[in-house]
């Protein structure tokens, strides 16, 4: 019996890989992962709006069972902002620019949010998962083939994203937390399934 399509809504190669990774370590997940990078609306409002309007046009456009996924970047100093538009800044700004927003201030703390958003279908309520991890904002360190990993040390492990292992990050990211609720809830469905 074949399992039912589950699609990721992404065309960023290095976060399918991640969430292919965390998935797999559960053996029983109960839905075939695909991905397929689809242009969205992406609406201007909070990290969970711009999730549920996200994830509700995918399902409408691909007609069955999505998931996306936002990423935000909030510095303390700043009330959490960049937020959902750190992709905008650190396209416009660099890891210098990034680091530079906070030159004038002596916090330099800051907090990684990832919103996994689900919907079964088209009109279906869209259900949040997210993840938190604190740390730091620091100048750039590791590879910077990944977004803003080089300028974001996660609290107490002295590493920034960027220098760590893909197992490590794995472990203790803010996709990852958000990653493990979705898992959680979706791992319910299929059991479900299985029961009935």
């Amino acid at each position: 019996m074949s399992k039912p399509m589950l699609t990721f809504v992404t065309g960023n190669a290095n976060k399918l890989k991640e969430v292919r990774a965390i998935l797999a370590s559960a053996p029983s997940f109960p839905f075939e992962l695909v991905n397929r990078d689809l242009d969205t609306i992406e609406v201007q409002g909070t990290t969970q709006d711009v999730a549920r309007a996200k994830c509700s046009e995918a399902a409408k456009i691909i007609q069955g069972p999505v998931i996306t996924e936002d990423t935000a970047l909030g510095f303390s100093a700043l009330k959490d902002l960049p937020g959902a538009y750190i992709k905008d800044f650190l396209k416009a700004l660099g890891h210098d620019g990034l680091n530079s927003m906070l030159a004038g201030f002596e916090d330099k703390s800051g907090t990684a949010l990832c919103t996994f958003a689900y919907s079964s279908g088209p009109g279906a309520e869209v259900l949040l998962f997210e993840g938190r991890t604190a740390g730091s904002i620091v100048p750039a360190r590791g590879p910077s083939n990944f977004g803003w990993d080089p300028i974001f040390e996660v609290q107490g492990s002295g590493k920034t994203y960027a220098e760590m292992s893909a197992e490590e990050k794995n472990k203790l990211s803010h996709r990852y937390k958000a990653l493990a609720l979705l898992q959680e809830h979706l791992l319910g469905i299929g059991r479900r399934s299985e029961a009935s």
